[in-house]
């Protein structure tokens, strides 16, 4: 069975590492086990970025925070960005949309209102909180 390709904003994952039993973390772990992680240029260099801002050493280790991203790396599956999107009001949320459009993907899992209130579905593409994506049945 083809693995579920999906677009997972970068607040998800650090609130992901922040609570370890929280829905974001979940999404994490359920992502890495059985789907297909997506990320462009734009949205890993801002994951790695944001992780490793030294505001967040009081609340997760540095070590820990490295640990999650070499724990994804070997499964991102590097997208190309050649059709643009702007159809945000936060222009700094388009990357995201980029990457789901130009990678194929299946969900974007955000907790950005915006995505998910306003553009939810985005040509065909489901935008999903943590929690709600995980109420859908895992693609094995």
């Amino acid at each position: 069975m083809t693995r579920e390709r999906i677009v997972v904003d970068t607040k998800v994952f650090i609130s992901g590492l922040l609570s370890s039993t929280s829905p974001p973390a979940r999404v994490v772990e359920r992502v890495v086990v059985h789907g297909q992680l997506l990320g462009s240029t734009e949205t890993l260099r801002e994951l790695i970025e944001t992780l490793l801002l030294p505001k967040f050493d009081r609340y997760v280790s540095r070590a820990r925070r490295e640990a999650l991203l070499d724990r994804l790396a070997p499964g991102v599956e590097r997208v190309e960005v050649v059709q643009q999107v702007r159809a945000c009001r936060d222009p700094k949320d388009d990357k995201f949309l980029e990457l789901a459009v130009n990678g194929g993907a299946n969900v974007i899992v955000s907790g950005d209102a915006d995505l998910l209130l306003l553009l939810h579905p985005f040509r065909g593409i489901a935008i999903l909180p943590p929690a709600n994506y995980l109420e859908r049945p895992a693609a094995l």
